[in-house]
C-alpha cells in the first residue's frame, strides 16, 4: 500500500488494477444494471442527466444514488475505504456514489478542472475513485491528468455550460498538456486522484463503445467547508440548470 502512497503523493492520482474481487465486480455491475433499469426512468431530470432525454442510451452521468439502499451501504464497503484512508492519512467517509458516462456517438469532452473547486474543502483532504465498467482508452474518452498539479493549489474556474461539469479552468494551456498523462483502463481497474489534481477526458470518439465508470468521492474528518465558496459555486451550479431547463432541488 506504500508504493500507491507514495504515487499518490507525488503525482496526485495512482492506479490500481483489478481492484475488487471478481465476484464483488461482478455484483457492483449487477447492482448498477438494476438501478439504471428500475430506478432511473423514474428520477428527477436533476438526479439523472442525458446528452438527449428523449433517446434513453445517452444517459451521461448520475447523482444522489445514495437513496438507494444498496448503495447508501456501499459507501461503507470496506476496501474502498480502507485504500481511501490509506492515501488521505486519516479516517474518511464517502459521499454518496455517482456513474458516469461518455456514450458513443455523442460529443461531450469533460473540461479541465479540479474537483475541490466544486468541494469547497479545507484542508484538501478529498479524493474521488473511479472505477472502470468498460475498456478506458484515448478513443472513448479515457481520463487525463496534469501530475503534479495538486501541489499547486486552486485554479480559476469560469462556466462552462456543460451538463454535469459547470465549471472548468478556464486558463488551460500548453504546459498543462504537455504534464498530461492518459490514463488507459480495463474493467475493474480503479484510478484515485486528489481533489486538487486537474484532469479533463475528450468526447467518446468510437462509433459502439460506451466509458462507464462508478466513483466514489471520501473525504477526511479534517475537513471543514469553505460555505462562501460553496455558495458561489451553487448560484452558478443552480443558474446554469435552470437555463437548461433542469430541476435545481
Amino acid at each position: 500500500m506504500n508504493a500507491y502512497k507514495q504515487q499518490y503523493d507525488s503525482d496526485g492520482f495512482v492506479v490500481i488494477r483489478e481492484f475488487l474481487p471478481p465476484d464483488e465486480f461482478a455484483s457492483l455491475r449487477s447492482e448498477l444494471d438494476r438501478y439504471i433499469r428500475n430506478v432511473v426512468p423514474a428520477l428527477p431530470n436533476g438526479d439523472a442527466f442525458y446528452q438527449d432525454r428523449a433517446r434513453p442510451e445517452t444517459l451521461k452521468q448520475l447523482q444522489h444514488m445514495g437513496r438507494d439502499a444498496y448503495f447508501a451501504e456501499y459507501r461503507k464497503h470496506p476496501r474502498w475505504q480502507a485504500l481511501a484512508e490509506e492515501l488521505i492519512g486519516e479516517p474518511s467517509a464517502a459521499k454518496e456514489p455517482e456513474w458516469f458516462n461518455k456514450p458513443p456517438g455523442t460529443e461531450h469532452p469533460t473540461p479541465p478542472h479540479q474537483d475541490n473547486f466544486y468541494f469547497c474543502l479545507r484542508p484538501a483532504n478529498v479524493l474521488t475513485m473511479w472505477l472502470a465498467l468498460d475498456h478506458v482508452d484515448a478513443e472513448n474518452g479515457c481520463l487525463r491528468y496534469v501530475s503534479g498539479s495538486h501541489h499547486r493549489g486552486i485554479r480559476p474556474h469560469l462556466r462552462t455550460g456543460v451538463l454535469g461539469f459547470s465549471q472548468g479552468i478556464h486558463d488551460f494551456g500548453a504546459n498543462d498538456y504537455e504534464q498530461e498523462v492518459e490514463i488507459h483502463l480495463a474493467p475493474g481497474d480503479l484510478v484515485i486522484h486528489h481533489g486538487e489534481t486537474i484532469h479533463r477526458a475528450e468526447p467518446n470518439r468510437s462509433a459502439t463503445r460506451h466509458r462507464r465508470a462508478f466513483a466514489m468521492v471520501f473525504q477526511g474528518e479534517s475537513c471543514r467547508r469553505d460555505e462562501n465558496a460553496f455558495a458561489r459555486y451553487e448560484a452558478s451550479l443552480h443558474s446554469q440548470h435552470s437555463e437548461m431547463g433542469l430541476a435545481t432541488a
